[in-house]
Order: structure tokens, then sequence, then C-alpha cells
């Protein structure tokens, strides 16, 4: 539970991640900061029908490249996590400015907004792309904290998601650690499950395509049985389970993930 008068901070407030933090921080008796584009959104309704919302969260209208918008949500709070980036479902004409600028440049606009409004911890979430993508690192060893994706590689074949992710995440660090910031990073992979906004998220996009080709195309025989593929990185969760952290089997988290979206009319029952 959160100790008494006890404010924090969350960007990107209606994000799925996001969502489901805010919704666990009310619960707890947290007092949230949530940052969106627009206050006044119907995408957004969702956060306000969360259990205590009405006396504990309070929405921004925030832009992460305009710092007084950000220190305006900022201020006040004694933490913050740093939910907000630009995901692309598609590709971008201008990668630059539609998904690195913002990664970065608002990475930073939020952390100087905490260090100018005495944040006492940040947290920032950041992704498996700012690890994975590292030509060089040996085959089969587990990637952990001393792994990096490689911004060079990740320019040269056009994953500018990965890219953002590991600038961001990079200048985050470095900025802390020059300005006495307390600051951690956390790196999930693939986030699925039942989702609490009502605007899909990219990778609920993802599932949905699926679901949506056997609607379409009910009578297809679909492969029941599929070869082995080639070795995924192996990425190492050990930290997260130590502070009691554990997963759904993802056999579980998909059939929730499905049932929510029928609920939600995103599929046929």
């Amino acid at each position: 539970m959160a100790e008494k008068g006890m404010s924090v901070c969350v960007t990107g407030a209606g994000g799925y991640v996001a969502s489901w933090l805010i919704k666990l921080l009310v619960s707890q008796g947290y007092t949230v900061h949530g940052t969106v584009r627009n206050p006044e959104d119907d995408k957004n309704a969702h956060l306000l029908s969360f259990e205590n919302a009405a006396e504990k969260l309070r929405l921004f209208k925030a832009d992460l490249l305009d710092f007084d918008s950000i220190l305006a949500a900022v201020k006040g709070c004694d933490g913050l996590f740093h939910v907000a980036s630009p995901t692309p479902s598609a590709s971008v004409s201008n990668p630059e400015v539609e998904v690195v600028e913002p990664a970065v440049k608002g990475t930073l606009n939020v952390l100087k907004a905490c260090s100018a409004a005495n944040v006492s911890r940040v947290v920032v979430v950041s992704s498996c792309v700012a690890v994975v993508m590292n030509p060089n690192w040996p085959k089969g060893k587990v990637l952990d904290e001393s792994c990096w994706s490689d911004t060079d590689y990740c320019r040269r074949t056009n994953n500018w998601y990965y890219y953002s992710k590991t600038a961001a995440e990079s200048e985050a660090r470095k900025y802390a650690e020059t300005n006495g910031l307390d600051l951690i990073t956390v790196c999930p992979s693939l986030v699925l499950g039942p989702m609490l906004q009502r605007t899909p998220n990219s990778t609920s996009l993802f599932l949905l395509k699926l679901l949506k080709v056997k609607e379409i195309y009910p009578n297809y025989d679909y492969p029941k049985r599929f070869k082995e593929g080639k070795e995924l990185p192996q990425l190492s969760s050990e930290k997260l389970q130590g502070l009691g952290w554990k997963y759904n089997p993802l056999k579980e988290t998909l059939a929730d993930s499905v049932e929510n979206y029928k609920e939600k009319g995103l599929v046929n029952s």
C-alpha cells in the first residue's frame, strides 16, 4: 500500500501498460497524475472508471516534446513511471521525426522535469528491443543488463523502433548518472492480455489480425503443427522474478485476450 499522501506520475496514461499500472496504483491508495494528449478524448474514459479514480486520478494534457506541459504534470509527485513512447504499427515516412525524436527528446524532457520537481525515483519502461538487436552477441548466451541493441545496426536495417528505444534508454541512464537521479529501467517483451483501454495497442492488433484472417477465411485448412523455427534470443527475467513477479502461461494469456476482444466486439463470438 502507498504511504499516506504519496503521489506518482504516469506518462502515456491511456495506453495498455499504463492503464493496468494506473488501475493498480489507485487501488493501492496512490494519487496518480496521468499524462494524455487530450483528457476529454473518449478513448481515455476507461481510466476514470477505475476504483478510487474519482479521488485519486488526475489527467493532464501533455506532449512529450513540450517540457512545460510535462513539468505541470510532474509537480508534486514523489515518483514517476515513464511509459509513453511512439510505437508505430506501420512504416513511417520520417522515422527520425516521428519515432526517434519523441522517444529520445521526450524521455529527456520527462527526466529534466523530474529533476526540476525533485521527484525521488523514476522508472522508465523501455523494451526488450533495446537489448535483442545485437548481431555480435554470442549465440546461445542469455541476454542480460550487459547487452544493448547495436544502434548502428538498427539504423542500417531500418529498425527504427528498436533504435528509438535503445537510444532513449541509453540517454536516460546517462542523464540520471550525470544529474544524480534515482532511475531504473524495465525492458518488457511482447505484452498481451485483456485490454482496459478501448483502442487496441500494437501487440493486441497483431493478435487481432490473426483472428480476423480466420473470420474472413473460415474454410481455409490452417496448419495445426509447425516446424521448429530459428532459435530466439534468451532473455533473463531473473531480477523480476526475484521481486516476486510471475508470468502467466501463454495459453492462458491468449485465451483471456480473445475473450476480452469478444466482450469489446473486436472479434465475433
